[in-house]
């Protein structure tokens, strides 16, 4: 399987984030999101999938239940174990990351 960025399926969230999917198959996905703005709000959430994060641009405050928060810029990475409630606030306008999960997140295909 192979994705061209420019054709890849586009999803907007909430108005101040952008889901782009660029790779799924198997057990594997691959995920850009971009944030149009800084956020005051991480969104804490949880889901059954194990997921890494990438940043790719700006930096992000990360809350993981049990840990202390962290500030990541471009470059660095986290890993989010199944079932842990995180999220994620940009500090940044247009801050983006990649997210890799497994197994698919089947709610973000469509």
């Amino acid at each position: 399987m192979h994705v061209i960025y420019k054709n890849a399926q586009i999803q907007e969230n909430s108005g101040n984030i952008t889901r782009k999917i660029l790779a799924t198959d198997g057990a594997l996905m691959l995920v850009e999101v971009a944030f149009t703005k800084a956020a005051e709000d991480y969104g804490i959430h949880s889901h059954p999938h194990e997921q890494i994060a990438y940043i790719t641009r700006g930096s992000f405050d990360f809350a993981v239940e049990g840990q202390e928060s962290v500030i990541l810029g471009e470059g660095d990475s986290i890993h989010i174990p199944p079932n842990i409630p995180h999220g994620a606030r940009p500090l940044s306008d247009g801050a983006t990351l990649l997210d890799i999960f497994t197994p698919i997140r089947e709610d973000f295909v469509k």
